[in-house]
């Protein structure tokens, strides 16, 4: 089976459309899959909802998507560093499902696992656990937490096999094992790709099992979300 995929756009067609639950790896600007959020843009696919720690800036990575207004609901844990998030969410135009970072990775990590739902005494007693399932477990009080399990993943790599065996490079690796994990479909885009067996099997973060489309992006911008410098002394 060729999972090599000539673009990101090619990658895309006839697998994402309108209304449908993505996951998209990435840690603020950190291993986000720059392409794939472009082509996923250029579609013009509407009404998503968006599963990522946090949605990108004003213009750039997920915030692209914002701008579009493609975006209808985010299910996050983080939400700063973007304004126009901020103002579509405080005008009613974007939906937010907040969820604690923990929370959102075992959400993702379950959904991978076959697993419906989970118990976590995080957000018990405050909003977070409002309208949810509580249970008492040895004395102590845990919130129900319902799995997430995406149409499609859109995920960030350094390293692919033609087989789709994924190596991440260092703290890119965040979210975007669990996100191609949990996704129905997974659409991974790369930096490098090397011949089966090139990667050890111990060096292997993610096997091919879970990646069903392969994008090779050599030279992605990798933005810094903010520099702070202080002169030499």
């Amino acid at each position: 089976m060729n999972k090599l995929y000539p673009s990101a756009q090619a990658a895309l067609d006839g697998v994402v459309r309108d209304g449908q639950l993505l996951a998209v790896g990435g840690f603020g600007l950190c291993g986000i899959p720059e392409a794939l959020i472009d082509a996923l843009r250029d579609s013009g696919v509407r009404e998503l909802s968006v599963i990522s720690n946090n949605a990108g800036v004003d213009g750039f990575g997920l915030g692209k998507l914002l701008e579009t207004r493609q975006i209808r609901k985010m299910i996050s844990s983080y939400v700063g560093e973007n304004k126009e998030f901020e103002r579509q969410y405080l005008a009613g135009e974007l939906e937010l499902e907040f969820t604690p970072q923990g929370t959102l990775a075992e959400k993702l990590r379950a959904g991978g696992a076959g697993i419906p739902a989970f118990f976590t005494k995080t957000g018990v007693g405050t909003m977070i656990a409002e309208g949810k399932e509580l249970r008492d477990f040895d004395g102590e009080t845990y919130v129900m937490e319902r799995s997430l399990v995406p149409d499609v993943a859109l995920v960030k790599a350094h390293v692919a096999d033609k087989s789709g065996n994924l190596r991440f490079n260092l703290t890119a690796r965040n979210f975007n094992p669990a996100a191609a994990m949990a996704g129905k479909v997974c659409i991974v885009e790369v930096e490098r790709i090397v011949e089966v067996g090139d990667i050890a099997p111990d060096d292997v973060h993610l096997p091919g099992i879970y990646v069903h489309r392969i994008v090779h992006n050599p030279s992605p911008e990798k933005r810094i979300e903010k520099r702070t410098t202080r002169p030499r002394s």
